[in-house]
Formats: structure tokens, C-alpha cells, sequence
């Protein structure tokens, strides 16, 4: 399947975003992955949330979400992560009359949740884990790819990361980029075991750019 972006959806996602980001800080992330994830048009978007991790990142993939019409599913480790997340997601708006519905909550392993979903389009992982590695390599991802995402790049347990060795053997990593976002976001467009997003065919490139709303910092990367 040929790799399609939407400008529009992007757009409306990361506008949404920042609005609905407003009370958290270190927004910049959870605005980008949220005009990606919208851009991408991702139908089943997941991340893995530690206990007591930000927000602002779920509340992005939230709104990516409505706007994709698609599924976010977030794994926790425990029962207490679930009701703790569960209550900030409320907190921060979601559910009830809020813009956007509350996210799928899986509680278990990481490693074991992420091995049960198939047609994954979105993954966000946090590189502080130190199951972050087995995360990405049991991802089974869409016929068409995925797009994964590393937050916290410069807090990683492995020094020497490449993502040709964390993914699944035998699927292609087609580009990635290391992006100097809240504390390093490395992102990466992974290609389907079945050659949808990684056939030779390439698909058109094209420049996206994110403002930190903050820093006032322009960061412009190619898709």
C-alpha cells in the first residue's frame, strides 16, 4: 500500500493539541506525534505509559485518534497504573463531554500486550524503559508499516541503539530521524513484513515542519 499523508488531518491534530495541552509542560513531543499520527492517518495507535509518566503525550494521541477515527491503545504494567492513568486522562479531558474518548487500557507486560495487537500503524515507546527494545521487535505492524517513535532518546539504557537491530528480522526500516524534541525523539517508518510500505517503490518525500510553542524552536525534517 502506497505510503499516503494528510496535511489537513495533521493539522487539525496538532492545533487540537496545543489547545487541549495548554496545562501540561513539555508539550513539544505530544504536539508533533499527534500531527504525525494524524498525518499518517494511523488506524491503531499504541504506546506504552510508565507509572507516573507525562500526560500530555496520551492526551496528543487521544486527539490523533478522533480525528483518524482509529483505535489508541495504551499499556500499562499494573492494576494502580491503570486507575492512575485512567484518572489523569479524566482530569485532562477525556471522556464524558470531553473532545476526545478515553484511550483502550490494556494492563500486563509490555512485551506480551504489544505481542497481542496486530496491525499496528502508531507506536510510541519510551526509551527510559529497559524493556523498550523487546517492545518494538514483537510490534506487528499494518500491511502498510508503521510509523515508531522513541521519546527520551538521550536517557537511553543502550548506548550503541540502531534501529535495523530493534525491529523484527526481516522487516525494513525505510528512513528514520533523530530529532532534538523535549529530551531526543528518534522516530522511524517501518515497513510491513509483507513488503506494503517496504517495496522498492518509493513514496514521495515530503518536508514537515513543527514549531515548539514554547522555545519558539523551528524543526523541519523529511518525512
Amino acid at each position: 500500500m502506497k505510503l499516503i499523508w494528510s496535511p489537513e488531518t495533521a493539522s487539525q491534530a496538532y492545533i487540537e493539541t496545543v489547545k487541549s495541552c495548554e496545562k501540561f509542560t513539555e508539550s513539544a513531543v505530544a504536539e508533533l506525534l499527534s500531527a504525525m499520527a494524524g498525518g499518517w492517518n494511523a488506524k491503531l495507535i499504541v504506546e506504552v505509559w510508565s507509572q507516573g509518566g507525562p500526560m500530555a503525550t496520551s492526551v496528543g494521541l487521544a486527539v490523533a485518534a478522533r480525528h483518524t477515527g482509529g483505535r489508541h491503545v495504551c499499556i500499562v504494567p499494573d492494576e494502580r497504573s491503570r486507575q492512575d492513568y485512567i484518572k489523569a486522562m479524566r482530569i485532562g479531558g477525556a471522556g464524558g463531554s470531553g473532545a476526545w474518548p478515553m484511550p483502550e487500557v490494556v494492563v500486563g507486560e509490555a512485551g506480551a500486550a504489544m505481542a497481542g495487537l496486530t496491525g499496528v500503524d502508531f507506536l510510541v515507546v519510551d526509551s527510559k524503559r529497559r524493556d523498550f527494545g523487546r517492545v518494538l521487535r514483537v510490534a506487528k505492524v499494518s500491511s502498510r508499516g508503521a510509523v515508531f517513535a522513541c521519546k527520551n532518546v538521550w536517557q537511553r539504557n543502550v548506548s550503541a541503539f540502531r534501529w535495523q537491530w530493534a525491529v523484527e528480522r526481516g522487516t525494513r526500516v525505510i528512513r528514520s530521524v533523530l530529532l532534538p524534541v523535549g529530551k531526543g525523539l528518534d522516530i522511524a517508518h517501518i515497513g510491513s513484513s509483507n513488503g506494503g510500505s517496504g517495496s522498492s517503490r518509493k513514496a514521495p518525500r515530503r518536508w514537515i515542519k513543527h514549531i515548539d510553542q514554547r522555545s519558539g524552536e523551528e524543526h523541519v525534517f523529511r518525512e
